[in-house]
C-alpha cells in the first residue's frame, strides 16, 4: 500500500454485539483508540472498569481510550441497532513499517 488514508493502522466494524471486559493486547500503551458509536435508538454504555466509569455510548458518541491500558466493555443495551467503528493502532504494524511510537 503506497498510502493509507488514516492515522490508525486498523478499523473494525462491530454490529449488534456485546463486548466482554478486555484490554487490547496488540496496541501500544502510549497510543489511543477511537471508538465511534453509531446505529439507531439504542442506549448502550461503555464501561471502563479500571477507573470505575460508565460512559453514555448512544449513537453519535466518540470516545478515545488507551485500549491496551484500560479494561473496557459494552454490555447489553435497550432497543435499537448498535454499530461501532473501532479505529486502532497495532504495535506490529508500526514495527513492520519502522514508525516510532511516543515514549510516554
Amino acid at each position: 500500500v503506497d498510502s493509507w488514508p488514516s492515522i490508525f493502522s486498523g478499523l473494525e466494524i462491530i454490529a449488534n454485539r456485546t463486548t466482554f471486559s478486555h484490554r487490547d493486547p496488540g496496541g501500544s500503551p502510549s497510543l489511543f483508540d477511537l471508538l465511534v458509536s453509531l446505529g439507531r435508538n439504542h442506549h448502550a454504555t461503555l464501561s471502563l472498569a479500571d477507573v470505575h466509569a460508565e460512559l453514555d455510548y448512544s449513537p453519535g458518541a466518540m470516545v478515545y481510550i488507551a485500549g491496551r491500558v484500560l479494561e473496557h466493555s459494552v454490555g447489553p443495551w435497550i432497543n435499537g441497532e448498535r454499530i461501532v467503528v473501532a479505529h486502532f493502532m497495532k504495535d506490529a504494524v508500526h514495527d513492520r513499517v519502522k514508525v516510532p511510537r511516543p515514549s510516554f
